[in-house]
């Protein structure tokens, strides 16, 4: 494992092509601050820079929380950048919308307000068993700054987030999962080691591809079936001339397949493997 890092509120650390991002304030739940969100600022900034880093995983320190929000001691002292940088975010680069290399939440606790939303930012989420989430923030008359509004309705629907947001209920990790918040529920104690063995098999496949696939995702929902396509289509366009798509070719030709190799473990989860 290779570890960087320069940060005094956040772990920085690479383990081969996983980066693992993690807010450590455990003493204050995990809430961000002005420092936390300049931080954080800065990791993903190097996350999205670094060509060796192909997934990341965020997550909080301890068991209790991965994240509570904005610290709010902070923010009664006028001290959070509410103004400051509109095109990150009041939490960290929030409103960033361009880190196309997948982003997985391990969510080790209570997931409350900005760590909501900083959960609903990264693509996949696994929780422990005891996380919980919640808008808690509409108790203190706090509105949503982070992407709560946008990200929560996309990613459950109208009706089941604007619940959510409007009445400030929380809501365990087990209905996280029934209704979609989150992919996957595991023991307490073990959703970090379970995303980056996810990571880990995300970064073993061709990334070029995925890469355009994840950008005409993101960019197309929401918009137009007609939009949508038409960033589909360019998105490809881009992606099939890649020399990474011209070795997958040959591969697929030459019968070189990573799933089907003698004694091999398959590189595709849930693949069946037809033998002639």
């Amino acid at each position: 494992m290779l570890a960087m890092n320069h940060y005094e509120h956040l772990l920085y650390e690479r383990r081969g092509p996983v980066t693992i991002i993690t807010i450590n304030r455990p003493d204050r739940m995990n809430a961000i601050g002005p420092q936390t969100h300049r931080e954080l600022v800065d990791a993903w900034g190097r996350f999205r820079a670094d060509g060796d880093a192909l997934v990341g995983v965020l997550t909080g320190a301890g068991d209790a929380a991965f994240c509570a929000g904005g610290d709010l001691k902070a923010a009664l002292a006028g001290e959070l950048p509410v103004n400051a940088s509109p095109q990150d975010g009041v939490l960290g680069p929030s409103r960033w919308t361009d880190v196309y290399k997948p982003t997985i939440a391990a969510v080790n606790g209570v997931a409350y307000a900005g760590g909501l939303e900083w959960a609903c930012w990264t693509d996949l989420a696994i929780a422990d068993e005891h996380a919980t989430f919640g808008v808690t923030c509409r108790r203190w008359n706090i509105g949503l700054a982070d992407g709560g509004t946008q990200r929560l309705t996309r990613i459950l629907g109208y009706r089941r987030a604007i619940e959510l947001i409007i009445t400030g209920r929380v809501v365990d990790a087990h209905e996280a999962e029934r209704i979609g918040l989150v992919n996957q529920v595991v023991p307490r104690g073990t959703c970090v080691q379970r995303a980056i063995d996810l990571a880990e098999t995300i970064a073993a496949l061709p990334q070029p591809a995925l890469r355009t696939d994840l950008e005409a995702a993101r960019n197309g929902l929401g918009r137009p079936l007609d939009d949508g396509l038409l960033i589909e289509a360019e998105c490809f366009n881009r992606s099939i001339s890649a020399p990474e798509t011209l070795e997958g070719l040959r591969r697929f030709n030459d019968r070189d397949h990573p799933d089907r190799r003698p004694g091999g473990t398959p590189v595709t989860p849930g693949i069946v493997r037809v033998t002639r």
